[in-house]
């Protein structure tokens, strides 16, 4: 039986996709750069994580760069039709591997064609727009110049669908006002609810917010707290965080990565842990810390 078999469901965009999916990230080298050590490896979880039922996939070409959307397209291509690969822009590489802005209509249409190429695809189902006015961290700065490049990219078929990535608030009611948008991805988790509202708003209309770093920003005292839990659970630490995301709220959809097989399961296997309210009610005392 696959671990998602009774994972619920959330629309992205005109399509429905299983809650927990996968995030491509780290099929690239150290620090996201490069190739990974073993790509034969990197294709058999993504491989895995299709026949495992995962249905919605994250990636960006920067990642690499070009480096996951070649591993994906080489492991999956011609792609299941209920598989939803969702790209960001806006970031390009230095030779360093260096994270730099790439903002432009021009860099944003030739961003749209690398992932168009790489991935093999006639046009891309949705196309996060990642601010880069904080670069790492979300920093207040007008999005329309390059929503409006992406948005005409649009029209010309290229892309269904749009969504924004390490965003503000203010930015995300920018961006509704001037395109209609899908997804909101940021970071978020059980140490970082600054999203809070947001998350709620975007309930309400039927738009999917997309969590990355699970695990980032916690204390030591919530690690040890969350490492106390997960064990009288019967659970790792990871599938807990997860779990409790996935009940967090409806709209949320889940891209855990990973280049391991066995955490691959472990975190799939997150959808089927239900937490009980004594947990989630000590989990959420840890608001006051966030």
């Amino acid at each position: 039986m696959s671990p998602l078999e009774h994972c619920p469901t959330a629309r992205l965009g005109d399509r429905e996709v299983k809650r927990l999916g996968y995030g491509a990230m780290q099929l690239a080298g150290p620090g996201v750069f490069g190739p990974p050590k073993d790509p034969q490896a990197a294709l058999a979880v993504l491989r895995e994580a299709v026949e495992l039922g995962v249905d919605h996939i994250d990636t960006s070409d920067f990642y690499g760069p070009h480096i996951t959307n070649q591993l994906i397209r080489q492991a999956l291509h011609p792609y299941p039709d209920h598989l939803t690969l969702v790209t960001k822009v806006s970031a390009r590489r230095g030779p360093d591997g260096a994270w730099l802005p790439a903002m432009s209509p021009a860099e944003l249409t030739t961003a749209v064609e690398d992932n168009l190429r790489n991935l093999g695809l006639e046009y891309l189902e949705v196309v996060n727009l990642r601010s880069m006015h904080g670069l790492h961290a979300p920093a207040e700065g007008s999005l329309e110049e390059a929503l409006t490049a992406l948005a005409q990219l649009r029209e010309r078929g290229l892309i269904r669908h749009l969504g924004v990535s390490n965003v503000t608030p203010t930015q995300v009611a920018e961006a509704r006002r001037l395109v209609p948008i899908v997804c909101v991805q940021n970071a978020y988790n059980l140490a970082n609810r600054h999203d809070d509202a947001l998350i709620d708003a975007l309930a309400k209309d039927g738009i999917a917010y997309v969590p990355f770093f699970p695990l980032g920003g916690f204390t030591p005292l919530q690690s040890k707290g969350l490492d106390l839990i997960a064990a009288q659970l019967g659970a790792t630490p990871m599938q807990v965080a997860l779990a409790w995301l996935l009940q967090r709220s409806p709209n949320i959809l889940l891209i855990p990565g990973t280049s391991n097989p066995v955490h691959l399961r472990e975190n799939l296997a997150a959808a089927q842990l239900t937490l009980p309210p004594p947990v989630i009610a000590q989990l959420d005392q840890w608001k006051a810390l966030a």
